[in-house]
């Protein structure tokens, strides 16, 4: 063994033993029991000692055979297994525990519920305007209000969560959505307007303690390896509500503009069966949902500070994700897609009747042509992450493809094709809807370790306020002129996010902590000569490490004693050098 041959040389140069004798090691207590031996020994005999106990003084002399691993150790060993030992103490316990896809799927399904909920007016607004006897701006405000609620909200929306936690914040978002899909089903009367916006507002306040949990979800209850994933997952449950909420109410709510009794009791339908689902989906969460698990998942969960809620400061939490420039870039790279994906669901009924007339069934299956879409996009988004963390390099692609989608669908679109639609519409949702949890995950590691709910919040409340200026502009447009127009205002403000995404700078802090609590920390080489080198290469990530097994390597090649020494002594120093400057 290479350390051994090192120890063994070193001591024969302090005690000028021969190289082909194996020298032992001696502690300081040692040699203090052997000076003091004589005397005892004399003592001893002169008291008659038996030859039991002097066995056992003999027994007790034994030393044992020196340690090879102890020069592994910082400091050539002594205390080093006992600092190991207090090392080892000091890395928490962390587990994964089976309630977690139970806490996801029900947090998922409500969140589906309510996301039906925001686009259930807009995908057939022919048919609430004439129902209601109002203009389509009007009811585009009944998605407009979701964004609008969610920008003032989110502030106390995320210090609640990181004061009183995931349970809470879950439970109000599922109880709200309950509330206002039973005040939807009182106002099923053309007089009754004002009733379904207020259910529709308590609504909108129900998304502002949905949209920011997926990451905390995912944080708090999946380990390092699947919490892409499960964000991905949980940020599908929002896309297949949009989804649906595009494919059912043309189905259930079809328009009978001569028989407004019928489209009366059919809007009834959808309001009843909605309420219904969104009360038994509220008792699951009181159920299943719980702030956390016993134990982490993660280290990086394990390692963070357990501060009393009275020590927390969510203003101070706040300042320091202002003051992160490459946060800053995402919220506004993720608000310019988020929000570009908000205005084209609501004004996707316009659009779609602008250039194919009396297509309001169409217009539900390429709205959820493009979401279904994005679903599939999200999940491999999710798992490609999980695999390789490659944050910065995956959002960009996605965002530069969303981009061509998004040229792709405007450039089709009125080519009297309905068939070309359904084909353009499901690449943008791939790419554009596939970007949404890549934005929060990519958050979550570059503002590690403030809240999950923090960074998520804000980055919600951008696409929110985006979603709405975005969602005005291209109304007016399209209105006023074509959906080409909208559609190329839209395009314009994409490409500008793309610039602004290459200006990201990729700091993979989460993912450095779970790197650091998985890898092996190599310490210590001692070398023969005037001082010794202890190198500890404790970096945190994949290319520290093979950086250090290529050292090793090299330390092992069949040289002259001498040549061993100066490569080895080379090859690690500057092995630290690369890994201390150019992967710290």
């Amino acid at each position: 063994m290479v350390a051994g041959e090192l120890v063994q040389e070193h001591l024969r140069a302090g005690t000028g033993a021969p190289d082909d004798i194996t020298v032992g090691r001696k502690e300081p207590e040692d040699e203090e029991r052997h000076a003091e031996r004589p005397h005892g020994a004399a003592h001893a005999g002169g008291a008659g000692e038996t030859g039991s106990k002097r066995a056992q003084e003999l027994e007790e002399d034994k030393e044992a055979p020196p340690d090879e691993r102890e020069v592994m150790l910082p400091n050539g060993g002594g205390g080093g297994e006992g600092e190991a030992e207090e090392e080892e103490e000091k890395r928490l316990e962390t587990r994964v525990y089976a309630r977690r896809f139970a806490v996801l799927a029900v947090f998922s399904l409500y969140s589906l519920v309510n996301a039906f909920q925001w686009i259930q007016y807009s995908i057939i607004t022919n048919v609430f305007t004439q129902y209601y006897g109002v203009t389509n701006d009007k009811v585009d405000w009944l998605s407009i209000v979701y964004m609008v609620a969610y920008v003032p909200l989110i502030f106390p929306a995320t210090w609640l969560l990181d004061r009183k936690g995931l349970r809470l914040t879950a439970l109000l978002g599922a109880g709200l959505n309950c509330a206002g899909a039973w005040l939807k089903c009182a106002s099923v009367n053309p007089q009754l307007f004002a009733v379904t916006v207020t259910a529709q507002v308590i609504c909108s306040v129900a998304q502002v303690f949905i949209l920011g949990l997926p990451s905390r979800v995912a944080s708090v209850w999946f380990g390092p390896r699947e919490v892409s994933t499960a964000c991905a997952t949980a940020v599908l449950g929002n896309q297949l509500g949009t989804a649906i909420g595009f494919l059912l109410p043309p189905v259930l709510v079809p328009n009978t503009p001569d028989n407004v009794e019928l489209t009366g009791h059919n809007i009834m339908i959808m309001f009843y069966g909605t309420a219904a689902v969104s009360t038994v989906l509220f008792v699951l969460a009181v159920i299943v949902i719980k702030d956390r698990p016993p134990l982490p998942p993660s280290q990086a969960q394990a390692v963070l500070p357990d501060s009393p809620p009275e020590d927390y400061s969510y203003k101070q939490s706040i300042l320091n994700l202002v003051k992160n420039k490459a946060f800053v870039l995402l919220l506004i790279t993720y608000g310019i897609m988020t929000g570009s994906f908000y205005s084209v669901s609501t004004l996707l009924n316009q659009m779609i009747m602008a250039c194919y007339e009396n297509q309001e069934l169409n217009a539900g299956r390429i709205g959820l042509t493009l979401v279904v879409a994005g679903m599939v996009g999200s999940i491999l988004c999710g798992l490609w992450l999980d695999r390789t963390k490659l944050y910065k390099i995956t959002t960009l692609i996605v965002y530069i493809l969303s981009f061509v989608g998004m040229l792709v669908f405007t450039f089709t679109l009125n080519l009297n094709n309905i068939h070309l639609v359904f084909v353009t519409a499901g690449v943008l949702g791939f790419f554009m809807t596939g970007y949404l949890p890549l934005g929060f995950e990519f958050g979550v590691e570059i503002t590690y370790p403030e809240s999950e709910g923090t960074s998520s919040g804000l980055l919600n409340a951008f696409a929110q306020i985006f979603g709405i200026i975005f969602t005005l502009i291209q109304g007016k447009l399209t209105t006023d002129h074509n959906p080409l127009a909208g559609n190329l205002f839209l395009c314009a403000w994409i490409f500008l996010g793309i610039i602004l995404t290459a200006l990201i700078k990729s700091e993979l802090k989460r993912h450095n902590v779970n790197m650091g609590a998985d890898a092996n920390h190599l310490q210590a080489v001692t070398f023969r000569g005037d001082r010794f080198l202890n190198l500890s290469l404790l970096s945190l990530n994949i290319k520290s490490l093979f950086v250090s097994v290529l050292a090793f390597s090299l330390a092992n090649c069949p040289l002259s004693r001498q040549g061993f020494k100066t490569l080895s002594f080379y090859t690690l120093s500057c092995c630290q050098l690369v890994v201390s400057n150019d992967f710290a």
